[in-house]
């Protein structure tokens, strides 16, 4: 076994994030991530301290991979690449992703991600303390909405499970029957959800 040299977070992450790409977060381990390096348990332990540490990391290495603010752009124009980016996201890593979800903002990397947010919302004239019930708002939905696609959730082709409710006794799925196996086109489902949400946040 060969020894880590300093400052190899981003191989520990990286090495993480791979074992868990391939075989889920089940699979992750102090030991499993030490195995792929070709290192000792205890030197990813002199990096994380546990389990919790090394997710909280691997939540920060996914936020890392977000565009940053580029110059002159506008507030709304921030929001939607961060929304854009985070669904591109889900899709490459799709069993990862839930742990966004599931763990707070704590690392640098991650807690840079929501001050780009923070920002944005000042930017849009969002008062001070409205700021953070507006970006919640946002993140759950961008979260929720990448989670469901990436997952199966949603079905871009319609499968006929609406429908099939609809032919038992409830009525809005009755009234309804005609629309909710229509082909859904996710790309301008999500734009239009952004549209909302932009309007919503302007004249707050």
């Amino acid at each position: 076994m060969r020894k880590l040299k300093t400052e190899r977070q981003p191989e520990i992450l990286d090495a993480a994030l791979a074992i868990a790409d391939e075989h889920g977060l089940d699979a992750l381990t102090m030991r499993a991530v030490a195995e792929r390096m070709g290192v000792t348990p205890m030197a990813i332990y002199g990096y994380f301290r546990n389990k919790n540490e090394l997710l909280d990391g691997l939540v920060g290495r996914l936020l890392m991979s977000l565009p940053q603010a580029l110059p002159g752009e506008s507030w709304d124009q921030r929001l939607g690449a961060f929304a854009w980016a985070t669904r591109r996201l889900a899709r490459d890593h799709p069993g990862v992703f839930p742990l966004l979800f599931a763990r707070p903002s704590v690392t640098p990397d991650a807690v840079a991600v929501v001050d780009l947010i923070y920002q944005a919302l000042i930017d849009a004239g969002v008062p001070d303390a409205d700021v953070p019930r507006i970006e919640r708002l946002i993140t759950t939905f961008v979260l929720g909405f990448a989670t469901s696609e990436a997952n199966g959730r949603f079905s871009a082709s319609g499968d006929g499970i609406r429908s099939r409710r609809a032919r038992s006794d409830f009525p809005a799925h009755q009234r309804l029957m005609a629309h909710l196996d229509s082909p859904t086109d996710l790309d301008a489902e999500f734009a239009a959800d952004l549209d909302d949400l932009v309007r919503i946040i302007r004249p707050v």
